[in-house]
C-alpha cells in the first residue's frame, strides 16, 4: 500500500510553488515526518515532510517543475527495501493518475462569471462595478484561480484590457554576449523568491506615486543608552539590544501622530489602519525577505527585539512561514548593516511609506553654535504620494528624529 505526498496549503495569496530539491531518492527509507523535499514559493522555502513511514517510491514531480496546493508529489511505500520494486509496479496506475491533478488547478484561470462574481469576494466585486471590468475576463492569482482584488486593479492599470485574460508580460532577452564572452557566463535560473521580488518591486514602481524625503538624525543619545544598558539588557531579557527596537518604537509613534503613512488605498478608498504590524526587511542568501512584528505598539523594546532576532535567525534558515510575511502596515529597511549611506528604498505594496535607515557616521553638525562631531544617520521615507502629502511626510520623519534625540519620549510617549 502506498501514501501519496502531497503539496500542502501554501497559504492564501499563493497558488504554486516550484520543488527545490527531494532530500531522498526512490528506494531510500524514511521516517514519518521526516523532510523529504523542499518547496519554493514566491514567499518562504518550506519543507515537506513524509505522511508516513516506509520507502520513497516513485518521485513524480521532479526538482524545478511548477505545482499546485494538494498535487501529487511521489508516494511512500509500506514496508522495507524488498517491498519497493514490486510496490513501485503495482501502484504506477495510482501514482500515474493524479498526475492530471495538478492540470484542472489551471483551468480556474478563466473561470464563469457567475463563479467569478460569487467567490472572489466583496472587493473585487466593487472594484468590477466601478471600472466595468468582468471579473471572469481577468486571470486570477489566488487560491482555486479566483481573481483576486490585486488582479483587478492590474487590469485597470493596464488599460483594462480584459476581454480576455491578460497576455503574460513579454520576457526581457538580452543580447548574445561575444564567443569569448559567453564561455566565461554563468547562467542560473531565477528562483521563486527572487522572480516575486523582481515582479512586486517593479508593480510598487509602476503603480504607486512614489516620492522619497530625507532627513538626519543624531544617534548620540539612543547610542548612549545603549551603551549603558546593554549588559544589564542582555542579561535580564536573553537578547542583545540594538537600534530596531529604538526605530520601530520611533516608528509607532509617528504613524499614530501622521495615520495616513498607515494608510492603503482600495479601489477609491482610503483604508487606515489603526493597528501597528512593522515590516521589517531582512536580506538573505536567497533574497529580501519581510517578516512582520504584529501589534508591535504592544510589545515593550526587549519583545521587539526577541522577535527581529528569531526572525533574522529562522529567515536566513528558510524557516519563516507565509502567515509570518503577510498583513504588514509599514517596513523599515536597515541598508546601514551593509554600510550603505543614503538609498530611496521601494515601497513593498500596498503599504503608503516605508523607512531607510542608514550607516552611522561621525559628522561635522553645529551645535550652540559650535562645529562638533556627532554620530548622524541619514532616514529616508518612500511614500506613495498619492496618500501621503509632502506635508504629512516631512512631519513623519521629524516625529520620527525627534524620538530618536530624545528617548524620553518614547517612554513617556510624547
Amino acid at each position: 500500500m502506498a501514501t501519496e505526498i502531497r503539496v500542502p496549503t501554501l497559504g492564501e495569496s499563493v497558488s504554486e510553488a516550484t520543488i527545490g530539491r527531494w532530500f531522498k531518492k526512490p528506494g531510500d527509507p524514511v521516517k514519518a515526518d521526516e523532510p523529504v523535499l523542499e518547496l519554493e514559493t514566491d514567499k518562504v522555502t518550506l519543507e515537506v515532510n513524509a505522511p508516513a513511514s516506509g520507502t520513497l517510491g516513485d518521485i513524480i514531480a521532479k526538482d524545478g517543475e511548477t505545482v499546485s496546493p494538494g498535487a501529487v508529489l511521489g508516494s511512500i511505500v509500506e514496508g522495507g527495501a524488498a517491498a519497493t520494486a514490486p510496490a513501485a509496479k503495482s501502484d504506477a496506475p495510482k501514482a500515474e493518475a493524479p498526475k492530471a491533478a495538478p492540470a484542472p488547478a489551471a483551468a480556474p484561470a478563466t473561470p464563469a462569471a457567475s463563479v467569478a462574481a460569487k467567490e472572489s469576494g466583496p472587493a473585487v466585486g466593487r472594484i468590477a462595478a466601478e471600472s466595468g471590468i468582468n471579473p471572469s475576463q481577468v486571470a486570477g492569482s489566488g487560491k482555486d484561480g479566483r481573481v483576486t482584488k490585486g488582479d483587478m486593479l492590474a487590469a485597470i492599470a493596464t488599460g483594462g484590457a480584459g476581454a480576455a485574460a491578460p497576455a503574460p508580460a513579454p520576457v526581457q532577452v538580452r543580447a548574445p554576449s561575444a564567443p569569448d564572452d559567453a564561455t566565461r557566463e554563468e547562467r542560473v535560473r531565477m528562483t521563486k523568491l527572487r522572480q516575486t521580488i523582481a515582479r512586486r518591486l517593479k508593480d510598487a514602481q509602476n503603480t504607486a506615486a512614489m516620492l522619497t524625503t530625507f532627513n538626519d538624525v543624531d544617534m548620540s543619545a539612543v547610542m548612549q543608552l545603549r551603551s549603558q544598558y546593554k549588559d544589564v539588557f542582555e542579561k535580564k531579557h536573553g537578547t542583545k539590544l540594538g537600534f530596531m527596537g529604538f526605530f520601530t518604537k520611533a516608528v509607532i509613534q509617528a504613524l499614530k501622530d501622521v495615520p495616513a503613512v498607515n494608510a492603503e488605498i482600495d479601489g477609491q478608498d482610503l483604508v487606515y489602519k489603526n493597528y501597528y504590524h512593522i515590516g521589517i526587511a531582512v536580506g538573505t542568501d536567497k533574497g529580501l525577505v519581510v517578516p512582520v512584528v504584529r501589534d508591535a505598539d504592544l510589545l515593550s523594546v526587549a519583545g521587539i527585539e526577541k522577535k527581529i532576532t528569531d526572525f533574522g535567525k529562522r529567515a536566513r534558515d528558510g524557516k519563516l512561514s507565509i502567515d509570518e510575511m503577510q498583513g504588514g502596515t509599514f517596513t523599515i529597511t536597515n541598508g546601514g548593516i551593509y554600510g550603505s549611506l543614503m538609498s530611496t528604498p521601494i515601497l513593498n505594496a500596498p503599504q503608503s511609506g516605508i523607512l531607510g535607515m542608514h550607516r552611522i557616521e561621525e559628522r561635522p553638525v553645529v551645535r550652540n553654535g559650535q562645529i562638533v562631531a556627532r554620530p548622524m544617520m541619514y532616514l529616508a521615507l518612500s511614500y506613495d504620494h498619492r496618500i501621503v502629502d509632502g506635508k504629512e511626510a516631512v512631519t513623519f520623519l521629524v516625529r520620527v528624529k525627534e524620538a530618536l534625540e530624545d528617548p524620553a519620549r518614547l517612554v513617556l510617549d510624547l
